[in-house]
């Protein structure tokens, strides 16, 4: 008999979207993606030079199990230049992508039961891992008109005693938007743990992105190089925590991962340090392509209401088509070759919407809306 959290749990929905999009292409098919959010980019090439020495001095094997002390101390340097918040080495725990981060955090905050608040919509996989593990996920809205924000009072009133944690995640996938500093500061204020989501950092087009840490010591962050360095095959996240959570996740760690790998550790030692002129390039190019799409989307009259901040993504309303989204982007799929992810896959607020991701060459992002509006013109009247 399967157990009941392997059954039960919910697909990623973007996943279905991209393999059926993989079989078109097997079949000769030409598909624009616009659904998954992986940077186009090569890693920049100090980065490969910095693995491939790794590799040439042999340093394949197991690290500390909180990850190198040369790259958690990159790290704190990071923090401390970028928001001026002071982090031990101690207090980091290097891991294989964010998604072991989040399991680490919720494996060491949830009993049965316990509570944590997320905004609605959210990324897809916080819920899944909060009740994978015993958890229950606790949903504050987070309105179109209001830029996808917490409003403070409404998650005031969804705490409770079971609550662990408020998350929160800026830039947000899926919604590109920031969280106010202010916002921030009176979620810290509450007294409730945060978790902060800092994976899109570093990719902002307007405003700039806050650390909670520059707000509260009382948070969990996670991070990571998937994102702005162009790394997500490298596998290599890191989280923030306090003190007292170190050693209870170290363990969880030694037990289910072991350790980060290793020479995706030295590589990111190379990306902090030397890096940033490419992660410069690359958000510029974003920008670029964000700036196009959202001209574009007005002409079609499906553009936000304002433009995304930060991240690569933009949620675009179609409820005046359908709210069915997941039909919508499988019928766009099959119809236009055009892969969109359903607002569905990031909660019950998100049906009606459409995450479009501009991590894709701008040639492309032309082919799509091209064929988007053919969609509309002939299959959505």
């Amino acid at each position: 008999m399967i157990a009941v959290r392997a059954r039960e749990i919910p697909p990623f929905i973007v996943m279905d979207v991209l393999e059926r999009a993989q079989v078109l292409e097997t079949q000769g098919e030409e598909v624009i993606h616009l659904e998954v959010g992986e940077p186009d980019f090569e890693t920049p090439a100090c980065i490969k030079q910095a693995a491939a020495r790794a590799m040439t001095e042999g340093k394949t094997h197991y690290t500390h199990s909180l990850g190198l002390l040369e790259l958690r101390e990159a790290i704190t340097e990071h923090y401390q230049h970028k928001y001026g918040v002071s982090v031990k080495p101690e207090n980091i725990i290097v891991t294989a992508g964010t998604s072991p981060a989040m399991f680490l955090i919720f494996a060491a905050l949830i009993e049965p039961g316990d509570e944590i608040i997320l905004p609605d919509p959210h990324y897809a996989c916080y819920p899944n891992f909060i009740r994978f593990l015993g958890g229950r996920p606790v949903y504050v809205p987070v309105r179109e008109e209001n830029g996808f924000v917490y409003e403070v009072e409404e998650v005031k009133k969804a705490i409770s005693p079971r609550t662990k944690a408020v998350l929160i995640n800026s830039p947000a996938n899926p919604t590109g938007m920031l969280t106010p500093p202010e916002v921030i500061k009176e979620l810290a204020e509450l007294g409730i743990p945060l978790i902060s989501d800092e994976i899109y950092h570093g990719l902002v087009y307007e405003g700039k992105e806050h650390s909670a840490l520059e707000f509260t010591d009382n948070a969990f962050v996670l991070n990571g190089f998937s994102k702005a360095y162009a790394m997500t095959g490298w596998r290599l996240g890191y989280l923030i925590a306090p003190s007292a959570f170190i050693r209870p996740m170290q363990k969880i760690q030694q037990n289910f991962f072991i350790c980060a790998p290793s020479i995706a550790q030295y590589a990111a030692i190379t990306a902090l340090k030397e890096a940033q002129p490419d992660v410069e390039r690359m958000r510029a190019i974003y920008d670029e392509r964000r700036k196009y799409l959202f001209s574009a989307l007005k002409e079609m009259n499906l553009a936000p209401k304002r433009p995304p901040q930060g991240a690569f993504y933009f949620f675009i309303n179609v409820k005046h088509i359908t709210t069915n989204s997941y039909r919508l982007a499988f019928d766009i799929l099959e119809k236009v070759r055009v892969a969109v992810t359903p607002g569905i896959d990031f909660g019950k607020r998100g049906e009606g919407f459409l995450r479009l991701s501009y991590a894709n060459s701008l040639e492309d992002i032309k082919e799509g809306l091209k064929r988007l509006k053919t969609y509309l013109e002939r299959y959505a009247g």
